[in-house]
């Protein structure tokens, strides 16, 4: 009983992985419509898009990690 709600548990907290994926789409987005309507600070963007790629990734380790404690 008790591993049958280890896997419920662990298949909800990937629940969180699905956000991640439309978090980056919405940071990838911004950088083009940035870009696209002020192409000068092209590289300033680009260095903001890969600081937020990396920091909304880092939720997504978080939620990995957190899915194998309870499944381990």
């Amino acid at each position: 009983m008790i591993s049958e709600f280890k896997l419920l548990g662990a298949g909800l907290g990937t629940i969180a992985l699905s956000g991640v994926g439309n978090g980056i789409g919405v940071i990838f987005n911004g950088l083009l419509n940035g870009v696209s309507v002020n192409p000068s600070i092209s590289k300033l963007l680009f260095n903001y898009a890969i600081i937020g790629f990396a920091l909304t990734e880092a939720i997504a380790l978080f939620t990995i990690m957190i899915v194998f404690l309870i499944l381990f």
